[in-house]
């Protein structure tokens, strides 16, 4: 972790506003157990089996969560935007973490004690009802996101791929390049595929004017084929 100088008040603030109804008491215990540190790019933020100590939140950055695959090969299960909460599911259920967070650019994250926060939900049953919300949202994400890799084919699972980045992370200000640079290793752990055929899969986009490429960077010069080309799998 490196160290870097960081508004910790502000970004507490921003963090609040994702409990709602917090009682000044309940935020000022919070507060108390709150603490921040700067990641940079490629830096783990947690690895699988390590035991949670608190509550972590992305305030600034991306990350993408991984579960190291067989023949060392990575699958990602997850990709994390500010300002949201990761490897939540792994505190809640007293567990070890089961994938490895890593931070995709610099990064600010955040960590609540886990002791208070579980004493502030024990407390306030509108706050649990939120996080179980929360839980349950993430939950039938993952649960499209098994079928989808499962049953489409390799342009419909690299098509897939591209739109939910577009709907994660959006745009650049031109409103047509993905707001995310992403390695073609990454996009095929993402894709559930090798990172040739993901080479191969842009080009071919690429060629029928669908995307343009430039590096890491993936402009979509057309949405409508972009979504067919997914739903046909």
């Amino acid at each position: 972790m490196a160290k870097q100088h960081i508004d910790q008040d502000s970004v507490f603030e921003g963090v609040c506003n994702l409990f709602p109804n917090l009682s000044d008491e309940e935020k000022a215990k919070m507060r108390a157990s709150f603490s921040c540190m700067f990641v940079r790019k490629g830096e783990i933020i947690y690895k699988a089996g390590d035991t949670p100590n608190g509550l972590i939140c992305l305030s600034k950055g991306k990350a993408k969560l991984f579960k190291e695959g067989v023949g060392g090969r990575d699958q990602i299960v997850r990709m994390a935007k500010p300002v949201g909460f990761i490897g939540y599911r792994a505190l809640f259920a007293q567990e070890t973490y089961s994938a490895t967070a890593q931070a995709l650019e610099d990064s600010v994250i955040c960590i609540i004690d886990k002791d208070a926060l579980i004493d502030i939900l024990r407390n306030n049953a509108e706050l649990s009802l939120h996080i179980l919300k929360s839980v349950a949202t993430e939950l039938g994400f993952s649960t499209n996101r098994t079928v989808t890799l499962t049953q489409k084919h390799i342009r419909g699972r690299l098509a897939e791929s591209l739109i939910f980045l577009r709907d994660t992370y959006g745009y650049e200000d031109d409103s047509q390049t993905l707001k995310v640079y992403l390695s073609r290793e990454d996009l095929a752990n993402l894709s559930n595929m090798t990172t040739s055929n993901a080479i191969r899969t842009l080009s071919v986009f690429a060629d029928e004017g669908v995307i343009e490429l430039d590096g890491r960077r993936i402009k979509i010069l057309d949405n409508t084929r972009l979504e067919r080309i997914s739903d046909l799998g």
